[in-house]
């Protein structure tokens, strides 16, 4: 149990808040164990991608064993990223520039410059993920598709430092399928899928698409308001039982979310004059922080 403990993901009473916003995450745990394929479900605005980006060390939220990926500290030992043996995939492709904030990175280059651009990789993996997810290396990124834009952002996501044969490896997903078609979508799951029972890969997908997928993965995780509701191995999921599909019994949960919420009282002064502790956390999040990342 230990040793499944330190090789997986475990977030221990976490606390997690933007600037100047009350507590998202409040004595918030978690533990996924290594070759897991975990789905991270929830409505828009729960927590999930924060979670996500907080687990890729985009974050830093406490002490160096609060949140713990792979025996390491996420936000503290930046060679997990750097190795590749931690990897973010998800959000908008963009950069930084000036005054204009984020933009979308679809310059005038080709797929094969920025494919070939990353440096250290297994070459048969490489060429492996371009006919995997069908890249055309003559492709401009300036005049491509969001889908096949999207395809360039995953295969350069997926490259880094996998040399052995067996290895830990943790894969963040963030709604990466998003953009893509069905067979693309279908063969990538495919090989998530390898990865996890081949090379020992644990993989956390949050995701609103839900086809074919109870087969696929192994565990579930609903969060609610930065609250995790549940979690519990996808064979032991009493309501899937009864139910045609995942998104059925992920329907029944958001609609029960959302018959809640209405029943709330509405009172916006008390909410902004609520108090936390957290909120003279030294390790609440800022723009400083973020920065210096």
């Amino acid at each position: 149990m230990e040793e499944e403990s330190s090789s997986g993901i475990r977030v221990s009473g976490m606390q997690f808040a933007y600037d100047c916003q009350p507590p998202l995450f409040l004595d918030f745990s978690l533990n996924i164990v290594p070759g897991s394929r975990c789905l991270l479900v929830g409505a828009n605005g729960s927590g999930k991608t924060t979670l996500l980006k907080i687990l890729a060390g985009k974050h830093m939220v406490g002490g160096r064993d609060i949140v713990r990926v792979l025996n390491g500290s996420a936000f503290h030992d930046t060679h997990l990223v750097c190795s590749g043996d931690l990897s973010y995939l998800g959000g908008s492709w963009s950069k930084t520039v000036g005054s204009a904030g984020e933009i979308p990175l679809q310059g005038d280059f080709s797929a094969e410059h920025m494919i070939f651009g990353v440096e250290g990789v297994d070459p048969v993996r490489r060429e492996k993920l371009i006919e995997l997810l069908d890249i055309d290396l003559l492709w401009r990124m300036h005049k491509v598709s969001d889908g096949q834009r999207r395809r360039v952002q995953i295969c350069m996501g997926l490259l880094h430092a996998f040399q052995v044969i067996m290895y830990l490896l943790v894969l963040l997903l963030d709604e990466i399928t998003v953009d893509l078609d069905v067979v693309a979508r279908l063969d990538l799951l495919d090989f998530f899928k390898e990865e996890c029972e081949q090379r020992g890969a644990t993989i956390v997908y949050a995701t609103h698409i839900f086809d074919g997928l109870e087969t696929w993965a192994t565990d579930l995780a609903y969060i609610q308001d930065g609250k995790l509701k549940r979690t519990e191995k996808l064979s032991e999921l009493g309501e899937l039982k009864n139910s045609a599909n995942l998104l059925s019994v992920v329907e029944s949960w958001l609609r029960s979310e959302t018959k809640q919420e209405k029943k709330k009282p509405s009172n916006p002064s008390a909410i902004i004059q609520k108090s936390s502790p957290f909120d003279s956390s030294p390790f609440r999040s800022s723009r400083h922080m973020a920065y210096y990342r």
